[in-house]
């Protein structure tokens, strides 16, 4: 019989350690570093509140590090823009930082660095409206991304998560029902759009995951965690009950702030705006016609602290 106990708990210890060899360990990360456009970055409030960093770092006990800009995409020799890209601002930025010793407090074992990127990349004014460098394709903007990756474990990192590319054709600025928003006001098929977009994340969150399966057995040591930002907001867009949790009617088609333009009228104008107050925020799953409520943000920051901490395995897939 004492055995038989000894073999169920040695068992039962190898299913353990298998379950977290892949994946930091519970309680390891202490630090976030975030990188992306301004789905994370802090300091732009493009959701009118709170970014997700901050809640993921106050529900995860973690010390925060954003690099995140607002209006980024990848690298701006793919998809130029004046916004500070990831490859030729942030991760400068980043390098600088640790070389000056402001990052010497963050040691490879329990730091985990997030990448969030793909939305200015694919949309109005670059690839969905042909504004790229001639030539670039999804293919080259997310092999870019995934190359964050291999640069970040070059320079000492080794705890990662990658997050894949919300389905925008979801927003209200790519759904087939848009309007003339302050992200665009001249004429477009808006079904044209809407198709054109789904087909552009979806294809490219799977070149991403065949990208990633790839390089993690190369990099050794490394622990990569694809997060499924994708089925996540297909998720709370299809059942809203679920994660939204405010005082107005729920709505996935609206936005907290939303604000119609006359057709071809200046970006710059106010356009007609319709906005909600107090706890009926919390009913929407989007702020504005391109980005999340500070609502989505939690359920974002607590299914990544979750994950971090190994708490929940729900919308992530460790590939190391």
């Amino acid at each position: 019989m004492l055995r038989q106990v000894l073999a169920a708990a040695v068992l039962a210890g190898y299913a353990l350690l298998s379950t977290f060899a892949v994946g930091p360990a519970p309680g390891q990360i202490k630090n976030l570093v975030t990188f992306g456009d301004s789905y994370t970055d802090i300091d732009a409030h493009a959701d009118g509140g709170i970014m997700w960093p901050v809640f993921a770092a106050q529900d995860g006990n973690f010390d925060l590090f954003p690099f995140a800009k607002s209006g980024a995409t990848c690298s701006n020799n793919l998809t130029s823009r004046s916004a500070p890209s990831v490859f030729e601002s942030q991760l400068p930025s980043y390098f600088a930082a640790k070389a000056n010793g402001s990052l010497a407090q963050l040691k490879p074992e329990d730091t985990i660095y997030t990448l969030w990127i793909g939305t200015n990349d694919v949309g109005v004014g670059e690839l969905l409206t042909g504004g790229q460098t001639p030539g670039v394709t999804v293919v080259d903007t997310v092999t870019c991304a995934v190359n964050w990756v291999k640069t970040m474990y070059d320079s000492g990192a080794r705890n990662f998560i990658f997050q894949n590319m919300i389905p925008l054709e979801t927003t209200p600025l790519y759904s087939a029902n848009s309007w003339p928003s302050r992200y665009w006001t001249t004429q477009r098929n808006t079904t044209e759009w809407s198709i054109f977009m789904k087909e552009l994340t979806t294809s490219g969150n799977t070149i991403a995951k065949l990208q990633l399966q790839a390089l993690a057995p190369t990099l050794h040591g490394a622990h990569i965690g694809l997060f499924d930002s994708h089925s996540l907001f297909a998720d709370m867009f299809a059942r809203p009950q679920l994660y939204l949790n405010g005082t107005a009617p729920l709505n996935v088609t609206g936005a907290v702030h939303a604000c119609v333009f006359q057709l071809n009228e200046s970006t710059s104008d106010p356009g007609v705006c319709t906005d909600a107050t107090g706890t009926d925020q919390d009913s929407f799953l989007w702020f504005d016609e391109l980005h999340p409520s500070v609502q989505a943000e939690r359920v974002v920051a607590k299914a990544i602290s979750d994950v971090t901490h190994r708490r929940s395995e729900n919308w992530i897939t460790w590939l190391s």
